[in-house]
C-alpha cells in the first residue's frame, strides 16, 4: 500500500511534521517494502489554499492513506471526496508513524482536527500521539528544536510567511476602511 507521511526531512528517520498543508516534505512510503520517496510540498509557499493544493497533489500522486498531525477542514474534504483516509500522528519519526499505522495503532479521523488556516503558524500544530491516549497535560507551546542546517531555511520560511501575512492584513485593513467610509 502506498501512503504519505508529512515530514520535516527526506528519509524514514526524519521527524514527522505535525502540520499538513504547509509541511516541508511529503514522504511517499510503500508499506510492504518500506521504500520511500521524498517530495517537496508544492503548496508550502502558497499564498492561500495550501491544504487544498497539498491534498490534491497527494491524491494525484496515488497515495491511499495520509499520516499527519493535523488536517484542516478544506484538505480533509478533498481527502474525503477521494476516499483517502487520514490518520493522526504525534511526535516521532516517519518510520515510527508508518510502523504504528501498520500495527493499527493510529487513530483515523472522521473530520478535520484543526480549524482552517491552522497551519499558517509553520509547525505549531499538535498531533495526538502514535495511537495512544492523549496526554493529560497540554502540549508545550515551544516549537521543536531546529537542526542547525535547517535554521536558515526555517528563518526564510518564517520571513516569507510574515510578508504574506502583512500583505493579507494590508488588504483586510484597506477593505475595512472602505466599508467603514461607506464604499
Amino acid at each position: 500500500m502506498r501512503i504519505v507521511v508529512t515530514s520535516n526531512g527526506r528519509d524514514l528517520d526524519a521527524p514527522a511534521s505535525p502540520v499538513f498543508g504547509r509541511c516541508p516534505l511529503f514522504l511517499f512510503v510503500d508499506t510492504e517494502t518500506m521504500q520511500c520517496r521524498a517530495v517537496d510540498n508544492p503548496a508550502l509557499s502558497a499564498a492561500g489554499g495550501a491544504g487544498i493544493q497539498a491534498a490534491q497533489f497527494i491524491i494525484e500522486q496515488g497515495a491511499q492513506a495520509v499520516l499527519t498531525g493535523n488536517v484542516g477542514p478544506n484538505a480533509f474534504n478533498v481527502f474525503q471526496a477521494a476516499n483517502v483516509p487520514v490518520y493522526l500522528i504525534g511526535e516521532g519519526t516517519v518510520r515510527e508513524a508508518v510502523e504504528a499505522y501498520k500495527a493499527g495503532r493510529l487513530p483515523s479521523t472522521a473530520d478535520a482536527n484543526v480549524q482552517a488556516h491552522a497551519g499558517t503558524g509553520r509547525g505549531m500544530g499538535r498531533g495526538r500521539g502514535w495511537g495512544m491516549t492523549p496526554s493529560a497535560s497540554p502540549p508545550s507551546p515551544a516549537a521543536p528544536p531546529v537542526p542547525p542546517g535547517a535554521r536558515g531555511q526555517e528563518i526564510a520560511e518564517l520571513r516569507q510567511t510574515a510578508g504574506e501575512l502583512r500583505q493579507q492584513l494590508a488588504r483586510v485593513m484597506e477593505r475595512l476602511e472602505k466599508l467603514e467610509k461607506g464604499g
